[in-house]
């Protein structure tokens, strides 16, 4: 009797358990716990996920490097260490070449119409081949960076001359040596330390990074030139996502590709615009004058334009690349401005 009844039980339970175990999601980066970045980019884009996939999937979000380092982002989707990885492509040097475009100096003037761009280039096919061993789910830019000057004020082009500065990549790296500065590699991450030790003489950044690393405790002068701006990809294990559930894979799709591409750069942007405006209030904000202003983009234009020519020596379409990348910030600037 107890038998009969034990086994009508174990039946009753198998006929109700799911089809599919649920899907656990492993989403790193590398911005802080209490970053901006993590509850608008990450936590929010984990519960719409689980909201849309309802019991078929759980996304775990880790902070500030807690499954791997910042400049291995992009091997650790490839490898499995994370499931989704949020990294900069060009910590890797050379490895995404036509992705850098997007860093080049004067392409936009906002998060929103940087990542919006980023992504049409995405979209268009032109980057497949870089991120083939992974499943992208969405690109972005950050705002414009700036100079960020610990103890000396840069207000010409000579100022600059054999200041030793935190670089994002190599491609920015270029442009600070056309300028006369002298670049020194580092992820983010590792910038405070380096100024705290004297190692660089200041960096480059967008606004929000000023306070997301809390470097304005080390920096008394900020210089307002668009320098760059950083290219960043969100991207999934492609063993991984091939493995999810009908569920939970739709549950990805529906948050993946513009929306949360522009998501992310508006954050950018509203968060560079609350930092500038309380750098202004405690410390020194430096405008170019038009002279000195004009100096800057001439350097900046030979940067563009050695990278561009350094591309399609290597055979790779860099002027049509660079021209479709203009193009799409012209749409992008119509749509979101």
């Amino acid at each position: 009797m107890w038998q009969k009844l034990s086994l009508a039980g174990t039946v009753a339970l198998a006929s109700t358990a799911p089809l599919h175990a649920q899907d656990t999601l492993r989403y790193a980066h590398f911005m802080s716990a209490t970053s901006w970045q993590n509850e608008v980019i990450f936590e929010n884009w984990a519960a719409a996920v689980e909201e849309a996939g309802g019991d078929s999937v759980d996304v775990q979000v880790f902070p500030a490097q807690t499954l791997g380092k910042a400049a291995a982002g992009y091997d650790n989707a490839v490898t499995g260490v994370a499931d989704i990885a949020w990294t900069v492509p060009g910590y890797t040097a050379g490895r995404f070449p036509l992705s850098q475009i997007m860093e080049l100096p004067g392409l936009f003037d906002t998060g929103a119409v940087g990542s919006c761009a980023f992504q049409m280039l995405y979209d268009s096919g032109a980057l497949d081949e870089e991120y083939a061993d992974t499943h992208i789910l969405f690109v972005h830019t950050h705002d414009p960076g700036h100079l960020h000057t610990a103890d000396k004020p840069v207000e010409t082009l000579e100022d600059l001359a054999g200041l030793k500065l935190r670089r994002p990549t190599q491609v920015v790296g270029e442009l600070l040596t056309e300028l006369g500065a002298e670049p020194v590699g580092m992820p983010a991450p590792n910038t405070y330390e380096s100024l705290q030790r004297g190692a660089i003489d200041g960096y480059m950044l967008p606004w929000e990074s000023v306070d997301s690393f809390r470097l304005d405790e080390l920096t008394e002068y900020h210089t307002i030139f668009g320098f760059y701006a950083l290219a960043f990809i969100s991207t999934m294990n492609k063993a991984k996502y091939e493995a999810l559930s009908p569920e939970a894979k739709a549950a990805v799709d529906a948050n993946s590709g513009m929306d949360w591409a522009v998501t992310a750069g508006r954050g950018y942007d509203e968060a560079g615009a609350a930092t500038l405006a309380r750098l202004r209030e405690e410390s020194t904000v430096i405008e170019l004058s038009d002279e000195e202003r004009a100096k800057f983009e001439a350097a900046a234009e030979t940067a563009t334009e050695s990278y561009i020519s350094f591309l399609n020596e290597q055979g790779l379409p860099g002027t049509e690349t660079y021209e479709a990348v203009v193009g799409y910030v012209s749409e992008c600037e119509a749509e979101l401005n």
